[in-house]
């Protein structure tokens, strides 16, 4: 049995992988014994991990089983502790979100199938799948996870910095700035680190490709929990919003278009959903709050996902230009920084803000 797909020699289902899929065979008790039958179907959108979708016959032919195989890429384990990330997607099945975990192997895992449809880029933007997926994202966030219920973001920038750091070719790392980041995060962190703000389990990656529906019931599920963590809600929401700008299913998927930023209006209704699924109508002022903090939570965003790309431009062969995709992020920031916070004159990746 092989995988073919694109970005990835042909290659032989491991024997462990096998002995998984025999056991989630004998699980079902009605599919064909040959694995030779298995159809395989390489799933796009993925920036880190490799997914294919198997579709395994059954004796009576009629019915097709479905699940899904998921192939870790290189290098993740710079960006997080693989067992914490197992862990919570158990947990997070046990509290009946996301797919259940059919089994693991050296090199990746084997999920449950959900018979639902990945959302596209243009479904962010529609105004009832949008309130949606507001809703959803506030119950994940009322989840009580396992673990310390702090703030992970900068402690995870600051491992993430060094990391980018001890990777960089010398023209790289004074290309993106790196010695100036650590500065930029703490000022970060100070300014943007408020006593008020909630403190939840965060997904951290809620781009598109992580959003699934339903098309019957319109349910939403949320799947990919390598990144989730406890973190500000404000800093979540702006990762969302962040992401609006991305379609990694076009032709040229590391190329941002921060033309497509949601406006005002679409972040105050995200928003507005977002707090209202909690049964209140809440008040302008809080709407308007929470906006305001996740807009300036945005910069935290692409500072991270700078690094985050940095890093994978090192260690990832997916056809994937990373390096420009955090060129762009890195972009972002700077030209952002003075309108969002109000600082100091500004000069980095060749981009310079004017205070006056």
């Amino acid at each position: 049995m092989t995988i073919k797909t694109k970005g990835l020699i042909e290659r032989n289902f491991p024997e462990e992988l096998k002995k998984v899929l025999q056991s989630v065979a004998s699980e079902w008790g009605d599919v064909v014994d040959d694995m030779n039958s298995l159809q395989v179907i390489p799933l796009k959108g993925a920036m880190t991990n490799e997914v294919f979708q198997i579709n395994w016959p059954t004796k009576n032919g009629d019915i097709i089983r479905k699940l899904l195989i998921r192939i870790y890429g290189e290098g993740v384990e710079m960006f997080f502790r693989r067992d914490d990330e197992i862990r919570t997607f158990e947990c997070m099945s046990k509290n009946g979100q996301g797919p259940r975990l059919l089994g693991r192997f050296a090199d990746g895992r084997v999920e449950e199938f959900i018979h639902a449809r990945t959302l596209s880029a243009a479904d962010l933007r529609d105004p009832e799948i949008s309130a949606l997926v507001a809703e959803k994202m506030r119950e994940f966030h009322d989840l009580d996870m396992p673990g310390p219920k702090k703030v992970l973001l900068w402690s995870r920038m600051r491992d993430w910095l060094a990391e980018a750091k001890c990777l960089c070719s010398a023209k790289d790392a004074k290309q993106f700035h790196l010695d100036s980041l650590e500065d930029e995060i703490n000022m970060l962190e100070k300014q943007l680190s408020q006593e008020y703000q909630e403190i939840r389990f965060c997904h951290n990656d809620l781009q598109y490709g992580n959003i699934m529906m339903d098309e019957e019931t319109r349910s939403i599920t949320i799947i990919d929990y390598e990144y989730s963590s406890y973190n500000p809600v404000a800093y979540d929401i702006a990762n969302h919003f962040c992401e609006m700008v991305a379609d990694y299913h076009s032709d040229t998927p590391h190329i941002l278009d921060y033309s497509r930023y949601p406006g005002l209006e679409e972040r105050c209704r995200f928003v507005r959903a977002y707090l209202s699924s909690a049964g209140e109508k809440p008040s302008e002022d809080e709407v308007e709050q929470l906006v305001n903090d996740a807009e300036k939570y945005t910069l935290a965003n692409h500072l991270l996902w700078g690094l985050w790309g940095i890093i994978s431009g090192y260690v990832n062969t997916l056809d994937f230009d990373y390096l420009e995709y955090a060129r762009e992020r890195f972009e972002q920031y700077w030209l952002r920084k003075h309108e969002l916070l109000g600082s100091f004159d500004v000069q980095a990746n060749g981009y310079v803000v004017d205070a006056t």
